[in-house]
């Protein structure tokens, strides 16, 4: 087995394995280490921007290719979505969202390399897992301007390609060589993507799986108020 095959058959699925497992096992044993160890207190200079446009990016990010990837081929064309408006959608997205979280991610590892406070309070984990997602944000940008002449060409194969690849690993089917003729900056975007599961239950990021969700959709919170009352 060669490194093409091993990277795009056999490591997605030690990354999804480590990914599940691991945080289960964090979760069970470690839980006072589940949060976000937000460090807002130490110093709120820069934080509101880079924050909003890191997590606004990396959610576009993840639902954009979780649709994107994971939705069958057909059913985009069911659906009257061409070839053609499906790339330039992607593009247009990932641009736009690939961009934000690029940008979000350096400002917020700057903070953290730069600012003594937070510098001091921070972990080697914390510096580096915003360097790989920055770095992974940076690739997939990369990727943009080959996917730009080849919609101009009228050609969306590497798109369909890259969509077929991730649904063999989905369906338990890894077919690694229909990445062979795919140009090697996708493909070094896909293995730091991925890798960034294979981190995920070391880091912070752990704090996604306990998201606020609910908060969307739970009644309002009565509170009273001293407010007005004269003290007797």
């Amino acid at each position: 087995m060669d490194l093409h095959n091993f990277i795009f058959s056999v490591y997605p699925y030690i990354v999804f394995g480590v990914f599940f497992l691991g945080s289960w096992i964090r979760f069970d044993n470690e839980q006072y280490t589940w949060k976000s160890d937000s460090s807002q207190l130490l110093s709120k200079k820069g934080l509101r921007l880079a924050s909003n446009l890191f997590h606004v990016g990396i959610i576009g990010l993840f639902f954009g290719h979780l649709a994107g990837l994971l939705i069958p081929h057909k059913v985009f064309l069911a659906l009257g979505v061409s070839d053609m408006t499906h790339q330039w959608v992607a593009i247009s997205a990932g641009t736009v969202f690939g961009g934000m979280c690029l940008l979000g991610a350096v400002l917020l590892w700057l903070r953290r390399m730069f600012t003594p406070r937070v510098r001091a309070a921070s972990r080697w984990m914390d510096i580096n897992i915003l360097g790989w997602l920055a770095l992974t944000a940076f690739l997939g940008l990369s990727t943009i301007p080959f996917s730009i002449h080849h919609a101009n060409a009228g050609d969306a194969s590497t798109m369909i390609v890259l969509a077929e690849w991730v649904q063999s690993i989905a369906y338990f089917r890894p077919d690694p060589d229909l990445l062979r003729g795919v140009d090697t900056v996708y493909k070094v975007h896909l293995f730091l993507g991925l890798s960034v599961f294979l981190f995920f239950p070391f880091t912070r990021l752990v704090h996604i799986w306990s998201a606020p969700i609910t908060y969307l959709i739970r009644a309002y919170q009565v509170v009273r108020t001293k407010r007005g009352l004269i003290r007797s």
